[in-house]
């Protein structure tokens, strides 16, 4: 719903478009490139993936991407899929590079 995402734009004060990855803290346009390439595409799709996996793909990715926490990224995606925005920005404010 393109409307729902200029609302949560407005609240989020940048482009809110539809399960882009990178609105996820701690996930870059190489990450998302690494999970798109994997088959990950949308929120849905990342919150239902077990962080383990989310771990094993950047570790298969190399050593760039070995120090990166996936732990919280499945929760936010989550809240995005189910339109939890005021939630998730809340709780985006606790995190730090996508850790809590």
């Amino acid at each position: 719903p393109a409307k729902l995402y200029a609302t949560v734009s407005k609240f989020y004060g940048k482009k809110i478009v539809a399960d882009d990855l990178k609105l996820v803290e701690g996930i870059g346009p190489k990450i998302e490139e690494l999970f798109h390439n994997a088959g990950l595409k949308t929120w849905y799709a990342v919150s239902q993936t077990p962080a383990g996996k989310l771990k094993e793909i950047l570790v298969a990715a190399g050593e760039r991407f070995q120090m990166h926490d996936p732990t919280t990224w499945p929760k936010q995606c989550q809240m995005m899929a189910e339109g939890e925005w005021a939630e998730l920005k809340e709780y985006q404010t606790k995190l730090s590079g996508g850790r809590a």
